[in-house]
This record gives structure tokens, sequence and C-alpha cells, in this order.
């Protein structure tokens, strides 16, 4: 990536300031002023989402922990075809802040997030399957979230959008299949955050799952993992201009999105990746240090956090990171009783309340396991951070312990962190592939 160009900041920061020394931070604290400058002629306008198709569900929709979706839709994109008995359906969940694109097709080229993993003869193979992904509710790329009109008065919902869980993502996810015909999946497919919703759907709906694959998750979020979404949140919402989640008229918080991005990119790779792709190499060894981005790994981070803030919707981040954050497999049943078998009531339910001690939420994860007897493949990887393997070793175990004899794991060796399910084909996708064909 290209190095960013600091030297208008720099020379604003040398107009302003004498003495023997420039102060060493201002000019970062220019650049940043001068972007937000920047940003006030550019209001916020829908980002751009894939060619996608869109479910709408018009009867209003209650969540878990209270408040009402009067409607809502989903974007998602297809790739294969449908057998004549629509029983080669599979459905691939997505990470925090993807979209439904995870492949490109005939009308919209662009490569997808999963491009190399999904295709004909490829690891998941479209000559025989029928590959359908979401953009999960509360996105930002199609589906309904917190940039979505409310249509009780026209506006924007910003911090209105109601709070959202994992299972209000799946639950959703069916109401499309159900709008598609299919009534059971082929496999039911994720990573990272997606790896919570695959492992959500078939504890969900274990009669509509017939194999399940979840990649870099856990059953419930730890401590370490809802602390650094946590920071990520607060970075975010002490911008000024986040301003209660009401920015939409005007300026962007680009400095708090840019910055909580950058902590995110902390727990997506791994140390060693990291020292072998940056070392301690500097963008411009014979410069003065500063505090400017000096290290190549800091220019990459300043880099990914820019990038980032320009194709996604700050609230969205809060809202979604929020929902990884709540969830506990073993809340599904009391999810189940509250909306999914509740349809049509839209009294508020109780918001989920954790169980009193550790022994008893190891009791009711393995709970909620009980129904999930389908062939299920495991993957972590050994080097994740934000998802250390040993949580998805806690699925395993825990789905084992329920009675589900067809559980495999592998832990990967690879290198890089959290964002191996995204780049290692040969041993992600071949035990994707494995599993997905297995007779």
């Amino acid at each position: 990536m290209p190095p960013r160009d600091f030297s208008l900041a720099l020379n604003t920061a040398k107009a302003l300031y004498s003495g023997s020394n420039l102060p060493v931070g201002i000019p970062l604290v220019e650049h940043q002023v001068l972007r937000t400058k920047e940003l006030l002629e550019r209001k916020y306008k829908d980002l751009q989402a894939p060619v996608h198709k869109s479910y709408v569900h018009v009867s209003p929709q209650r969540m878990f922990h209270g408040g009402i979706l009067p409607n809502y839709k989903i974007a998602y994109e297809t790739w294969g075809n449908l057998n004549q008995d629509r029983s080669n359906a599979i459905l691939i969940h997505t990470g925090l802040s993807a979209s439904s694109h995870a492949k490109s097709h005939p009308e919209d080229t662009r490569p997808g997030w999963w491009e190399r993993f999904i295709g004909p003869g490829l690891s998941i193979d479209t000559n025989k399957f029928f590959v359908i992904c979401t953009n999960v509710l509360g996105g930002c790329f199609g589906s309904t979230g917190p940039s979505s009109i409310d249509p009780t008065d026209g506006e924007r919902y910003a911090t209105r959008f109601p709070i959202i869980t994992i299972f209000d993502m799946v639950h959703a996810q069916f109401k499309l299949l159900d709008h598609l015909g299919i009534d059971k999946l082929h496999a039911s497919v994720g990573s990272s955050m997606g790896g919570m919703q695959s492992l959500c759907a078939a504890a969900m709906f274990p009669d509509r799952v017939s194999r399940l694959v979840t990649i870099s998750a856990a059953a419930r979020s730890h401590p370490y993992s809802i602390a650094l979404r946590f920071a990520q949140r607060q970075v975010l919402m002490s911008d000024p201009n986040w301003a209660n989640g009401y920015y939409y008229n005007g300026v962007l918080p680009h400095v708090g999105m840019k910055l909580a991005r950058q902590i995110a990119t902390v727990t997506y790779r791994s140390g060693p990746e990291w020292e072998e792709r940056f070392g301690r190499q500097r963008l411009n060894p014979n410069e003065t240090p500063s505090f400017l981005p000096d290290y190549l790994i800091e220019s990459y981070l300043d880099h990914q956090g820019e990038r980032f803030f320009m194709s996604y919707d700050p609230n969205s981040l809060l809202y979604i990171s929020k929902a990884m954050d709540m969830f506990n497999l073993g809340d599904v049943q009391q999810f189940k009783k509250c909306v999914v078998d509740c349809e049509g009531d839209y009294e508020p339910c109780a918001a989920a309340k954790g169980p009193p001690n550790p022994e008893e939420e190891d009791r009711q994860v393995v709970e909620a396991c009980k129904n999930v007897r389908m062939p299920t493949l495991v993957l972590g990887a050994q080097t994740d951070i934000l998802f250390p393997s040993w949580q998805q070793k806690e699925i395993a175990d825990s789905l084992t312990k329920a009675g589900n004899s067809q559980v495999t794991y592998y832990e990967l060796a690879a290198k890089y962190g959290h964002d191996t399910f995204l780049i290692d084909l040969n041993n992600v996708g071949g035990a994707i592939k494995g599993h997905l064909e297995m007779i």
C-alpha cells in the first residue's frame, strides 16, 4: 500500500508553530483536522452494495432483547443451481464486516471475499451445490441496518435500531430460506462471526441442517475478545462526530472509525507473520522519526483504518460487534421460546440473563448442542489470538459431550492468525471440500 501523504499537514504545522523545535506529534494531529475539514464536504451516502437479490420480510419482527423492526430486507447472492429436490443448498455465513459478495458472478465481476474457495471444482463446488450468502441483519450492504430508513417516520434508524443478536441474524436468514423454498440445507458454513452463525443455525434448526462447518469461532464469546471489541466501540463513540449515532446528515466519525479498525486489525493477524512481512523496516530510514506512521507496520495499520472508514457504516460496526460479544450458544432455547415459537406476539420479551456460574454456563452450552447430531467440521488456527484454538476445541468437546459422534476437529499451524480462513486455501479449503462431499 502506498504511504500516506502528510506533507500538507506538516507545512500547516510549520506555519502555526515557532520555536526551537516543531512539536513531534503536531503534523499527525493537523492531518486529522484537515481530513475532517475535507469530510465536511462529504455527507453520508449509502455504501455501494454488491449486485444482489433481496428478500423483504413484510411483517413486524421482534428482536431477542426487545425492540421491533416493522419490516426488514436481507440482501443475498447465489451461485450454482438448486437441484430438483432442493437438497443441495449451502448457506455461507459472513464475518463481521463482509457483504453477501463471497464470489464474483456475471452481474458483479469484482472478486468476492472468499473468491478462491467458491466455484466450479473448488472447495465449495458450484457444479454440485447451490450456494447462498447473505449480508447479515444489521449490516450496511443491502440488508436492513442502522443506516436504513425507518418506515414509520422516513428517517434513518441510527441508534434507534434495536439491539440484535447472532440468533436474530440467523432467524432472518432462515426466513429467506423459507422464501426460497429450501426446507433443509446440505450445509451451514461459516468463519469467525460466521462460524458462530453456522453453529447457531444447527442448534436452532437441527432438522434443517445436514452438515455443519464452523471455523475460527466460539460457542460463546470470552472476556479477551469482548474487551477488544469494547475498546473499538469506545474509541469510535469517543469521536465527537459520532454524535450519538446521528451523523448521517453531518460529518462522519472518521478518526474514531479509523482507530477502531486499527485495533481490530492487530487482532486479525499474528506476530510471526508480521515479523516476516514487515520486520522493523521504516518507511523512510533517512528521515527523523516522528509520531506519523514511521514503520511499515504503522503504515499498514493507517492504510487499513482509512480503507475501512470509506467502506463501512460506523453504527453497523457497533451493533454487529456487540452481537458478537453477547453470543452464548446456551441461550438458543430461550431465543426459540421467546422469538421463534412466538411469531405474531410482539410484547417485549425478557432479555437473556446470564447463568449464575461458569459450571452452569458449561452445562447450558452442552445442552444447546444436544440436537446437533449432523456431521460437523470444526477448524481453528494455532496463531489466532482473537478466537484462540482452545475455543474451537471447546465447540468440538461440547458437541461430543452432547452425543454427536461425527465431529471432526483440526487445529491448523498456519501463520496468518484469525485471517487464516481467508488465506489458507490448501488446508482450510481442502478440509471444507472433504467434509461437504463426504458420502
